[in-house]
């Protein structure tokens, strides 16, 4: 998927008609208290933490730089495009990644294997302190440097083996903590 903006666009300016295209505010919700999860009708609240802004300030860039959008498919195909280049020290970003890819293992398993070995192949932003100087260069120049082509190479045993692995991982992570939550309601009744 190709970003929309021009090449020579400066990247965090692409980011804002990223927001405002896909009816998100302007300035990424970066500082609200809360964020919103949406599924299907239902939006859950959840605790827009310091750890997580920092994660989805550079997320947001991600999604211009490879043009992935932020309907569910976008968002599991980013995860793994995230998880198979690397989420660094960003905890928030490796925590929401697999849950994404667990999704992703469901409703988009070719779209999925695509973003994975695409990620595989090129670097992301998650090396970066901050968004900060990134934010200024032309997105066409930034996309080179990080090594993303619209060109996917072939994948080998080596990327099949840590798909496997991101995948298990990711419904262990997924699953576990409704496993232990329904073991202690269990636990709780037969008291």
């Amino acid at each position: 998927m190709r970003p929309e903006a021009p090449a020579t666009l400066p990247l965090g300016e692409a980011r804002t008609v990223f927001l405002r295209t896909n009816g998100l505010p302007e300035d990424g919700g970066y500082d609200a208290r809360f964020f919103w999860l949406g599924v299907g009708p239902l939006k859950v609240p959840l605790p827009n933490l310091p750890a997580r802004v920092r994660a989805v300030r550079l997320h947001d860039l991600h999604h211009v730089l490879t043009g992935y959008n932020t309907s569910w498919r976008g968002e599991t195909a980013i995860g793994a495009w995230e998880l198979a280049s690397g989420c660094g020290r960003y905890w928030a970003a490796w925590l929401l990644n697999f849950g994404a890819f667990a999704i992703g293992l469901f409703i988009a398993p070719r779209q999925l294997w695509a973003a994975f070995v695409r990620g595989r192949r090129s670097r992301n932003l998650y090396g970066l302190a901050t968004d900060a100087g990134v934010t200024d260069l032309p997105l066409g120049e930034v996309r080179a440097e990080l090594g993303l082509t619209d060109r996917i190479s072939k994948a080998g045993a080596a990327d099949a083996l840590l798909f496997v692995l991101c995948g298990l991982v990711s419904l262990a992570a997924t699953v576990l903590p409704y496993a232990v939550g329904l073991a202690v309601l269990v636990w709780l009744l037969r008291r």
